[in-house]
């Protein structure tokens, strides 16, 4: 088999639809559109909820609650496995280190450190949180998890 030898699976590539092409393509007078109106029109959309300017039933309901999703802290997470895959000349780890890692996105986003895997050496672990078997692991193999 070579490359200019493939094909494509039957089935797996469609014409173009060419919409407006007279009434014997299937697809001509309104192109697929329905009738006449807003929704026919480029650019007609109506947003969900619109009920053609008669009070939408959201707003007719009443609102009561409180929401805390807006407010939740959102960390980089990293295991234990991913800090023993670190470079062996690296003593201190934080954010900065494991960004430059490529282990995590941002060194802004709070740190925190799970114990999922283990570790074989000794690592100063800076981070904004540890799980309870992370701080363990850390300190049994002679490290320190330093919380900020």
């Amino acid at each position: 088999m070579k490359l200019h030898e493939l094909k494509n699976t039957p089935g797996a590539v469609h014409r173009r639809k060419r919409v407006g092409c007279g009434e014997g393509s299937g697809h001509g007078k309104t192109s697929g559109r329905g009738g006449k109106g807003q929704t026919a029109r480029s650019g007609g959309s109506i947003r969900p909820g619109f009920e053609g300017g008669q009070m939408p039933l959201y707003r007719k309901l009443p609102h009561r609650g409180f929401n805390n999703k807006n407010f939740k802290t959102v960390f980089s997470i990293v295991n234990l496995a991913d800090l023993a895959r670190l470079d062996e000349s690296v003593v201190e780890v934080n954010a900065e280190v494991l960004v430059q890692a490529g282990m995590i996105r941002y060194a802004k986003l709070p740190l925190k450190v799970l114990g999922m895997g283990e570790l074989a050496r000794a690592l100063k672990v800076t981070a904004t949180q540890f799980s309870g078997t992370a701080q363990e692991k850390i300190e049994q193999a002679g490290g320190q998890a330093i919380v900020v």
